[in-house]
């Protein structure tokens, strides 16, 4: 079974629109550093049991760079949740 692409095209799309939503009048505003994190789930048996694989990718240079920003996705998830601030 091929892999169903319209999960990633969905969110991907949804990102887009709240961008626009957001930013669409602001000529100053561009798009930097993305990000993309996937969970690949595989099925081994009959039973349910599952594998799971998280890939991602990034156009940032600096890896470390790349840590911060998932860092702050971390954090924006936690304020999300009502976790108190670090």
């Amino acid at each position: 079974m091929a892999l169903d692409g319209s999960i990633l095209g969905n969110c991907a799309s949804e990102q887009m629109e709240a961008l626009e939503t957001d930013y669409g009048d602001d000529d100053g505003a561009e798009i930097g550093a993305v990000i993309t994190i996937v969970q690949v789930l595989k099925q081994l048996d009959e039973d349910g049991e599952y594998s799971s694989t998280v890939r991602m990718r990034h156009n940032i240079a600096d890896p470390y760079a790349a840590i911060g920003y998932l860092r702050a996705a971390e954090q924006t998830i936690l304020r999300q949740l009502g976790a108190p601030e670090e």
